[in-house]
């Protein structure tokens, strides 16, 4: 049988290296977020989103962040990338404070924001053009990190011309170009089918392992969280406060096999078990006492008019 044609990013990974660094053991990108409370103001009362949080990203390290929606996991994430400032408490990156946005953040978000005018490659060179790189040093670079995600045959395409799944590959590649030491990233793959977000979670684990920087992974996908991370922060209902700090003792480099191991399949019933009685506490009132056990309505041949 023959053997099967290494991919692209295979082929440029070697080159990648020398744009990022790779090789080196990683010692910047140490995240801390400290005693850190978010309060909003919304039709003239303030609301808390999160209360009292504490948790770390060691460098190199891949930490996810999981809880039922409204708990204030974006809200974290968007305090690290220095949007947003804590009401109490404080965010610290290698041990200084975070006081807005900078290069050694890249971040991904859901939506794919890519500048629909520019090709994949203009949109990958442009945190280098802001940055100040020549024109060879920019497309050297971007090449190389495309070719590591399978992309580089699609340089000269333009975003609309790309499916989901590559758009945020595209994505991905641009937060990375600048040498961020910290990858943020807010569910980036919430909007893909789960064939393709099983195949760009791979992606991402291998690029991290390749790369060796920081990220913090926001999702609400159990398994996504426990195949990508180190550890796994569990954060209760609004307020969000942080219930549990799992370990994965997986081994590396993860593939897809390793989802229907013991441990994985234990980790998972550990998270389901540790985020179910949040998601009911997140609906509160609005979850009525039927919607988990049935309604006692019989309704007969007048179907739903049975309730009016």
């Amino acid at each position: 049988m023959t053997a099967a044609r290494p991919p692209e990013g295979a082929r440029t990974a070697a080159r990648s290296a020398e744009v990022m660094s790779a090789a080196d053991t990683p010692r910047n990108g140490h995240v801390q977020i400290r005693d850190v409370s978010v309060r909003f103001g919304a039709q003239g009362r303030m609301i808390e989103a999160a209360s009292r949080v504490s948790l770390e990203v060691k460098p190199g390290e891949f930490v996810s962040v999981i809880g039922p929606s409204g708990c204030g996991k974006s809200t974290l994430l968007n305090i690290v990338a220095g949007f947003i400032r804590p009401s109490d408490g404080q965010a610290l990156l290698d041990d200084k404070p975070i006081g807005g946005p900078g290069a050694d953040r890249g971040v991904v978000f859901q939506q794919y924001s890519l500048f629909p005018w520019m090709t994949v490659r203009k949109n990958v060179e442009f945190g280098l053009k802001m940055q100040g790189l020549g024109r060879n040093q920019r497309e050297s670079a971007a090449r190389s990190l495309l070719g590591m995600t399978g992309l580089l045959s699609f340089e000269n395409h333009y975003p609309d011309q790309l499916s989901g799944g590559m758009k945020q590959r595209v994505g991905i590649v641009r937060a990375l170009a600048t040498s961020p030491q910290v990858l943020l990233m807010d569910e980036p793959f919430g909007a893909l089918d789960s064939q393709t977000r099983a195949v760009m979670q791979e992606i991402l684990t291998n690029m991290w392992q390749q790369l060796q920087l920081s990220v913090l992974f926001i999702t609400h996908d159990i398994e996504e969280a426990i195949f990508l991370s180190e550890k796994v922060y569990v954060m209760t209902a609004r307020p969000g406060r942080i219930k549990a700090e799992v370990p994965i003792p997986l081994p590396r480099p993860r593939t897809p096999e390793m989802t229907a191991s013991p441990t994985f399949q234990a980790l998972v019933r550990q998270l389901k078990a540790l985020i179910r009685e949040e998601s009911l506490a997140a609906m509160g009132g609005e979850l009525g006492n039927g919607g988990l056990q049935g309604m006692d309505h019989h309704f007969g041949r007048d179907g739903m008019k049975a309730l009016t």
